[in-house]
């Protein structure tokens, strides 16, 4: 089966700086599963993946742009540490979770008080050039649930 509109797409994947080294791998965990033309995935990627078969392998070059935007220098904010989804004891550079209206943010830790932490809310990978190394493990057909929804389920069905 390829890979068209409202199919579901199951990959394994590596993340890597362009020319730089790995920043994570699903192989290690579960492969990403995602609704396919319906933007749950960045443009580019989902553009690459049309028409893809199970094992087919790809490599996806992403410029900021296309990936987690530009870096916005002075993007800080003070936070209650008790807004953070990231428990335990936090450091300067760490890559934090916050809760927000919008749902959980990544953000990465500036400066750690008692009760506030500063963070600087550009995405921890904003500003990189990025590539997404592909391996397509399944496609199927989306159920009428996932459509929906707007997005592929897991094992077992609803996850959110």
């Amino acid at each position: 089966m390829q890979i068209t509109k409202d199919t579901v797409v199951t990959f394994h994947y590596v993340l890597s700086e362009v020319d730089g080294e790995q920043i994570e791998s699903s192989y290690d965990v579960e492969p990403m599963a995602f609704l396919h033309g319906h933007q749950n995935i960045f443009p580019k990627i989902e553009e690459a993946l049309t028409d893809k078969q199970v094992g087919e392998k790809l490599s996806v070059a992403l410029a900021p742009v296309d990936g987690y935007g530009e870096r916005q220098e002075g993007n800080t904010q003070r936070v209650p540490m008790k807004h953070l989804l990231t428990k335990g004891r936090l450091k300067p550079g760490q890559s934090v979770k916050v809760n927000t209206e919008q749902g959980p943010r990544d953000a990465t830790v500036v400066k750690v008080g008692l009760k506030n932490v500063d963070l600087d809310t550009n995405h921890p990978l904003a500003g990189k050039h990025l590539q997404f190394d592909i391996e397509v493990t399944e496609v199927r057909a989306a159920t009428q649930e996932e459509l929906d929804h707007g997005h592929a389920h897991g094992v077992g069905g609803h996850q959110h």
